[in-house]
């Protein structure tokens, strides 16, 4: 027979309602008490039975992590984190990916595309301001925006400030000495928060250092790829009068800047300067070493886990956005003068 909650009940001489706030991770139960339960769990060889636990409570006690793209480093290491910080509260976590596609985000946020395997989603969409805008929650899945979106109160929204996160990286490359700084990632054709955010940063930075913004020197960039950055900075070093510093909207791009630059005859950071945003361990084991804005992704990945229980929990809480830590990590690709 197998065992049961009854069972381990007894063996730790707790209620089984004790057994089961343990096994669901819930954190009211004193350590003394989840102790006892735990080492009746290891005696007894206990495995929880998803399909009763979710006829029993309503509830999967699994979290679905929804992210563009998953082979870009930076969702992948917040995956992992998510996954870390999901388990620590007793949730496993399902990974899926929209791959830019407007509508699948949209189905998603509306609930037109969900089931019953999640008790919550953690959703980083791409869609722009107006998209999001437009899309009526659903009120029966429990859902935390991830990314760089206009709060709008009708999501708990877990963020970096873009917009002072691009200032700083611009104010880094300036500091150095640079006076013809780049920029790569702007998306004039897609009204997405993140880059347009960045671009305000980036040319704020600029005219606080009274400097003034070149429009030329603003370059676009489909998808945050090597590729991308490659064939932006191949067009800025052909410029009358190219760049000394490149900001990228992220590593991966910046990744293809600095190899456009060293493909033209030049060098990094002598010639060319060049920052990034996310920190990915890619950059930091370049050569040279990429500079680069580094987002906390683990307290990023803690706070969305903590909302998204909360917002379980209590289904009504008004929504709340929590802004995360950045900083900017000098290396060698913008070494100072």
């Amino acid at each position: 027979m197998p065992v049961t909650l009854r069972d381990v009940a007894q063996r730790a001489q707790v209620s089984v309602r004790t057994v089961s706030n343990v096994v669901a991770g819930y954190t009211h139960v004193s350590e003394r008490t989840r102790r006892r339960v735990e080492e009746a769990i290891a005696e007894l060889d206990y495995r929880p039975n998803p399909v009763a636990r979710t006829l029993r409570t309503g509830r999967t006690g699994v979290l679905a992590l929804v992210v563009p793209e998953i082979d870009v480093p930076y969702f992948a290491e917040l995956a992992r984190e998510v996954i870390e910080a999901a388990a620590a509260v007793g949730y496993r976590v399902m990974i899926d990916q929209t791959g830019h596609d407007h509508e699948r985000e949209r189905l998603l946020l509306t609930g037109a595309d969900r089931t019953m395997l999640f008790d919550g989603i953690l959703f980083s969409p791409l869609v722009t301001p107006d998209e999001l805008g437009q899309m009526e929650p659903s009120t029966s899945m429990p859902l935390v925006l991830l990314g760089e979106h206009d709060f709008d109160g009708r999501y708990d929204h877990v963020a970096i400030d873009n917009v002072q996160a691009a200032y700083d990286a611009t104010a880094h490359l300036v500091a150095t000495g640079r006076t013809r700084v780049a920029a790569i990632g702007a998306q004039p054709a897609e009204d997405y928060s993140t880059p347009r955010q960045r671009t305000v940063g980036y040319e704020r930075a600029l005219r606080d250092a009274g400097l003034t913004p070149d429009p030329g020197l603003l370059r676009p960039a489909a998808h945050y790829s090597r590729a991308d950055g490659y064939a932006a900075t191949t067009a800025l070093l052909r410029l009358p009068d190219p760049p000394d510093a490149i900001f990228c909207y992220s590593d991966l791009l910046a990744m293809g800047a600095m190899r456009a630059v060293f493909d033209a005859g030049r060098s990094v950071p002598d010639d060319v300067a060049v920052i990034g945003i996310d920190d990915i361990d890619e950059g930091r084991y370049a050569h040279p070493s990429l500079s680069s804005v580094s987002l906390d992704t683990p307290f990023i990945a803690q706070q969305a886990i903590a909302r998204i229980s909360a917002r379980i929990a209590e289904p009504d809480t008004p929504a709340i956005q929590v802004k995360a830590p950045h900083i900017v990590v000098e290396r060698e690709s913008t070494s100072r003068r």
